[in-house]
């Protein structure tokens, strides 16, 4: 059986074209749907936009968000 880095080799020397799609398989092939961890963000979600529309939270402007990474 092949080892990581002899797949490596082989991959680095693709077509790009080819790479992209190796990339794009191996993500998606990391994504995989997690019930339960989608029903806490949805409970999260759901926790903050109560607690924005009772006045608790308060909105913060993309600008000011982006300001702090430059």
């Amino acid at each position: 059986m092949a080892t990581a880095k002899d797949i490596l080799k082989e991959a680095i020397s693709l077509e790009p074209k080819e790479k992209a799609e190796l990339v794009d398989c191996l993500i998606t092939s990391l994504d995989k749907p997690d019930i339960e961890l989608d029903e806490l963000w949805a409970e999260e979600a759901e926790s903050r936009l109560a607690a924005y529309k009772s006045g608790e939270l308060k909105a913060v402007s993309l600008e000011e968000v982006l300001s702090k990474y430059k």
